[in-house]
């Protein structure tokens, strides 16, 4: 799939640097997009979905993930019907968890800043990042417009 497909089928738009021909890989492991990291659940051993969580269906126009701090440039997951369930019901020991989805066809982040990214059939969790500082130190990266 191309971008200008993608955002023809969601209505979502990025900004008009980015070039909508461009094929959207689609990718079976960890990737980034801007401040969010996609990784495999597989990957991820202290990191439960409980057995009660509830899953949602992606609507058609998409789940917003998160916003800029000034409220601006969503990171939107999107998929066909009935291919992507997600649930917020995610025990992250680092506190950086967003969602979990399961996908059974590619799904897709779009951000008007970094376009479209696919993500490979099979069960993700999102998470923001975590800068380290001097000393171990930690924090969460707010996510900049």
């Amino acid at each position: 799939m191309d971008l200008a497909e993608l955002l023809d089928r969601t209505g979502l738009d990025v900004l008009d640097h980015l070039e909508r021909q461009t094929t959207i890989p689609v990718v079976d492991g960890p990737q980034a997009q801007g401040d969010l990291i996609v990784i495999p659940l597989s990957m991820l051993g202290p990191v439960d979905v409980p057995a009660g969580a509830r899953w949602r269906p992606v609507p058609l126009e998409g789940l917003e993930l998160v916003r800029g701090v000034a409220g601006n440039n969503p990171h939107t997951l999107v998929a066909e019907s009935f291919t992507c369930q997600w649930t917020a019901a995610v025990d992250d020991p680092l506190g950086l968890g967003i969602v979990a989805f399961e996908n059974t066809a590619p799904a897709y982040l779009v951000h008007p800043e970094h376009g479209g990214s696919g993500v490979a059939a099979g069960c993700w969790l999102v998470r923001r990042q975590q800068e380290r500082g001097i000393g171990a130190r930690t924090r969460n990266v707010l996510i900049a417009d």
